[in-house]
């Protein structure tokens, strides 16, 4: 085929591209909150046992997995493929309230809340703005009526009879234990899930035999499963058109800079419409994303788990952090999700994570994760080894370990 023929057919995308930038995001400004927020919760199915639906996690980090593909009909059935995974570390969450809902034709409406006895520090702080110079009371006139009532019909059994009674929509609050994490911040990730299946009563029953208690991301979530992530992007700043929206570049000649869209508008209207690409804020935006595939819910090193990244074909007993720790993160040492793909944010960064409110069906449902392999050489660099004692084995004793083996051998000799 001849090049001019070729031109005659189809255009080019230097003379046509659509504009980058979905209109639907707009305005692009930055997020309120940190915290991904769960806008609306996947739709209660009494049929289902009791459970949870959403749960909180920190972005660790990227590996790499080597899979084997279980597809009829794929080209690529029963051949092995390299997907690209996050882990996101998973500290348990602690239940610390319970609130209902009526449903009325203007929304939901908040009937009562009830708050355990015990809340730690790392929540009480998500209540304060300044903790050091706070007095610290928060809840103890709650807990004082309590002790009082104990004698008495308590005011707890008291509001979950009116919960049960009179609402529709039961949730539950609950904190992560940030503490359990190597971070600085110590104020925790305050949250409000809804428990779904199951009537009324046996949710407010749930919700109070788990008051007070240890929910585990296990609990939650299975593997091959699909969920919903909603969490912050990370930040950019001011960035121009070119970045921002892909505008292609004008000729270098041009007047008063070429990084720009060449015209903004006609005359009239005399402005400029919200359609024409304009420089501006660029990431830190609040976004969600659906469908995410759980390849994985590990059990943290913590448990004495010692190969939580061991695949089928890897017989080596390993865990899931990688030689040198995950880069500007550090060690996994709790329960952590592997997800299929990428996952908006920073390193260390709240994630959310939701139902399906959408699952796909089909195929792509159905498909079983074998993992063959998971990487776990170092992130920094190009890495060789999978495990310290890979490595040491290659190099062999080194001048490190000569100079830790030094202090011993004099202490023996000073005896």
């Amino acid at each position: 085929v001849s090049t001019q023929s070729t031109w005659d057919n189809m255009s080019h995308r230097k003379y046509e591209h659509a504009r980058c930038g979905h209109l639907g995001f707009t305005p692009r400004r930055r997020a309120r909150r940190h915290q991904g927020k769960i806008r609306s919760f996947p739709k209660d199915n009494p049929s289902q046992p009791v459970h949870l639906t959403a749960f909180i996690g920190y972005k660790a980090g990227m590996t790499h997995v080597v899979r084997e593909v279980n597809r009829l009909g794929s080209k690529r059935h029963m051949k092995e493929v390299i997907d690209a995974v996050t882990i996101m570390e998973c500290p348990p969450m602690m239940v610390v309230g319970v609130v209902g809902y009526v449903e009325t034709p203007s929304g939901l409406r908040g009937l009562t809340t009830v708050w355990t006895d015990q809340i730690s520090d790392s929540c009480k702080r998500r209540f304060y703005k300044n903790w050091y110079k706070s007095k610290k009371k928060a809840f103890t006139k709650y807990v004082s009526n309590m002790l009082k009532e104990q004698g008495k019909a308590s005011k707890i059994d008291v509001e979950l009879g009116r919960i049960k009674k009179y609402c529709q929509v039961v949730r539950v609050i609950a904190h992560t234990q940030i503490e359990k994490l190597n971070l600085r911040q110590k104020k925790a990730h305050v949250m409000e899930i809804q428990i779904n299946g199951g009537t009324v009563d046996k949710k407010v029953a749930w919700a109070k035999e788990h008051l007070g208690k240890e929910i585990r991301v296990g609990d939650v979530f299975q593997g091959n499963e699909f969920i919903d992530t909603i969490g912050v992007t990370k930040g950019h700043g001011f960035n121009g058109v070119v970045k921002r929206y892909g505008v292609r570049r004008l000729y270098k000649k041009t007047h008063r800079g070429f990084r720009k869209v060449a015209c903004i508008g006609p005359w009239h209207p005399e402005r400029v419409m919200h359609t024409v690409a304009r420089a501006g804020q660029m990431g830190y935006h609040h976004r969600t994303e659906r469908n995410k595939k759980v390849y994985k819910v590990g059990k943290g090193a913590v448990y004495g788990t010692k190969d939580n990244a061991k695949g089928d074909s890897d017989p080596t007993e390993k865990n899931i952090t990688p030689l040198g720790g995950f880069p500007h993160y550090g060690v996994v040492n709790q329960d952590f999700l592997m997800l299929r793909g990428a996952v908006m944010g920073t390193k260390k960064r709240a994630i959310t994570f939701r139902k399906a409110i959408f699952p796909p069906a089909g195929r792509r449902m159905e498909e079983k994760i074998n993992l063959k392999f998971v990487d776990t050489a170092s992130k920094i660099g190009h890495g060789r080894f999978q495990t310290a004692e890979e490595k040491q084995k290659f190099f062999g004793v080194t001048k490190k370990d000569e100079k830790e083996e030094k202090p011993g051998k004099k202490a023996e000799g000073k005896a």
